[in-house]
């Protein structure tokens, strides 16, 4: 099993290799370099115990200043091997957000190894915009996405551009990528 620094280490590289690097997100760079993004490994033996490190992470967010903490990656790198079951707890986890009275100011992305598409082919790239290392739930405040969004334009090139970039660079290419030194 992964240490934690090994986790945050090897989530770390996907950031900045693939999300920063590829510009999956153009987004990420800024909050990143400014050390606005959280990084937080569970360890949590259950679901339950994932939730409560959740509750935790939203209750943060929630009084904390945007320019301390601006988006939380919660990561499990065991609890979910399965993409499917970790798909279904993200209905769950939008659950937590209404408990929290965060809807409309937090929204959840998530992020998993094998994280695939519906309608999409198995072994198209375009499921790894949302493959990282580990199990990721990607904690966004929707007032920083907004501005972003407004600042950047037509949102709709991204995951196209998205899509043939990873394309091109294939699977033994975000192999290389991810585990290069």
């Amino acid at each position: 099993m992964a240490t934690d620094e090994e986790v945050l280490a090897a989530t770390r590289r996907w950031l900045e290799e693939a999300v920063i690097g590829l510009n999956l997100c153009p987004f990420a760079k800024s909050v990143y370099v400014k050390d606005q993004v959280r990084l937080v490994v569970s360890r949590a033996r259950h679901v339950d115990g994932f939730l409560d490190d959740l509750d935790r992470e939203l209750a943060l967010l929630k009084t904390t200043p945007a320019d301390e903490v601006d988006t939380t990656l919660l990561i499990h790198p065991t609890l979910f091997p399965d993409f499917f079951v970790f798909n279904d707890f993200l209905n769950v986890a939008d659950e937590v957000l209404q408990e929290h009275e965060l809807e409309g100011v937090v929204q959840i992305a998530p992020f998993h190894p094998d994280f695939v598409f519906e309608g999409e082919p198995e072994g198209d790239m375009s499921h790894f915009t949302n493959r990282s290392p580990y199990p990721t739930l990607h904690l966004i405040r929707e007032e920083s996405l907004g501005k972003a969004i407004d600042s950047f334009g037509d949102t709709d090139v991204i995951f196209e551009r998205n899509i043939d970039v990873l394309r091109k660079l294939g699977p033994e290419g975000w192999r290389r990528l991810l585990t290069a030194n």
